[in-house]
């Protein structure tokens, strides 16, 4: 098991470090998220729920999706939501 390489961490300057250290490190790293956050105008979105359907698409089209590579469907699935926007928007401005 003693195969592995071994890692760069120092971890003995890890384990001598102190809170306050921790806590400057954390407020210098500018990929920190601000803990205190507000949360009071937060909203629950819960995904639109999916209905597993036959289409026939064009051999083309459907290797087209699949060279994007996995998740491909969800792909097809936002580009025809993106046509049903606008077809809505056109019809709305009539």
């Amino acid at each position: 098991m003693n195969d592995l390489p071994r890692g760069k961490t120092d971890w003995e300057r890890l384990r001598n470090l102190s809170d306050e250290d921790i806590a400057k490190s954390i407020a210098n790293d500018p990929d920190t998220v601000p803990l205190d956050l507000d949360w009071s105008d937060a909203e629950l979105v819960l995904p639109s729920r999916k209905k597993a359907v036959s289409i026939r698409l064009d051999e083309d089209v459907l290797n087209f999706f699949k060279e994007t590579g996995s998740r491909y469907q969800t792909r097809i699935n936002e580009v025809l939501r993106s046509y049903m926007k606008a077809q809505r928007r056109k019809s709305e401005k009539v």
